[in-house]
């Protein structure tokens, strides 16, 4: 549900219109020197309303700290931060309660909750959550920087150009919205991490990065290219005892198992649901399909701010897979 992790487990809370939003994030070993000055610059990546093609909403997100952090340093006990909401617009939404917008949870959020859902800014679907998985990424990624391991994820394109810039222009010029692809690697990882078969690391992986909003497709190493290749050309061949290929089709995982090499996946993101372009959609109120326009503050492209909650999530992953292995060095 709002879990993840087997041992270092995070759960995420709030909607985008509540009070706040947060991550409670069990298992992570005492001592791990932390400030609130370690999430900035992750916070300021994931923020809209600084580049082109995003949302207007700005929130300060500055992490409070309500528990497991002691002296600048996590204590070994359960931690949660929070995030305030205080730049909320809601009666944009009270108004379009009736027309579920196309492409959003609202329909099966009604239709599964009953009514008592929070619709505001797609309450608890909204991407605002992803700040919170940030937060959670943040100490991941200083876990794993202990055992010399590092997440990095960077847009490949946007609207199938990877000139970003023309990409985002084509958006403007058809006012309208667009997606993209993001790339992610991690350089450092050990062999021997993830299980088959169902806690594989592709598995894992890919079992949160489909917890980030507007999420459509996968792959890892040549990913669907592999589908058009020969058996002895996609096959990597091992050159040394570390287990180094000369070759990375695999990605980095072979038979659901980290080999060492660097990890490679790509990530498809779908436009915006939220689009000013005029489309159809169900009132259901009346049973009849009507013209409806969304109003309120959107992201152009989304995948402008994917980046950082990519790698994030990614960190989260392997820093479970770490500790299961005992492969992240102790901090004291």
């Amino acid at each position: 549900m709002n879990s993840f992790g087997r041992l270092f487990r995070i759960h995420i809370f709030g909607e985008s219109h509540g009070e706040s939003v947060g991550i409670l994030i069990d298992g992570c070993p005492a001592g791990l020197p932390l400030k609130v000055e370690d999430f900035l610059t992750d916070i300021e990546r994931r923020k809209g309303g600084t580049q082109k093609g995003t949302t207007p909403r700005q929130e300060s997100d500055l992490p409070i700290f309500k528990s497991g952090i002691f002296n600048d340093a996590t204590t070994g006990a359960p931690i949660t931060i929070l995030f305030e909401n205080n730049n909320t617009r809601s009666g944009d939404y009270q108004k379009q309660r009736s027309v579920p917008r196309p492409g959003h949870a609202d329909f099966v959020a009604h239709q599964k909750f009953g009514g008592y859902e929070d619709y505001r800014g797609g309450g608890h679907f909204s991407g605002r959550l992803t700040v919170a998985l940030v937060a959670a990424g943040v100490i991941a990624k200083k876990l794993l920087a202990y055992s010399g391991t590092k997440v990095t994820a960077n847009i490949l394109e946007i609207g199938g150009e990877s000139d970003l810039e023309k990409g985002l222009q084509k958006a403007i010029d058809a006012k309208d919205s667009i997606g993209g692809i993001v790339e992610c690697r991690a350089n450092g990882l050990p062999a021997g991490l993830g299980e088959p078969f169902f806690d594989s690391a592709e598995s894992l992986i890919s079992h949160a990065v489909f917890a980030i909003p507007a999420i459509r497709g996968i792959e890892f190493g040549t990913g669907f290219a592999a589908a058009r290749m020969f058996g002895s050309e996609h096959n990597d061949a091992i050159a040394d005892m570390s287990g180094k290929t000369t070759t990375n089709h695999a990605g980095g995982i072979v038979g659901g198992i980290s080999n060492g090499n660097e990890l490679v996946f790509r990530i498809a993101i779908k436009p915006t649901s939220s689009t000013p372009k005029t489309q159809q959609t169900l009132n259901w109120e009346t049973g009849e399909t009507e013209s409806f326009s969304v109003k309120g503050r959107h992201d152009l492209c989304i995948a402008l701010r994917v980046p950082v909650v990519l790698e994030a999530v990614t960190a989260f992953v392997l820093c479970d897979l770490m500790l299961a292995e005992q492969k992240i060095k102790r901090i004291l």
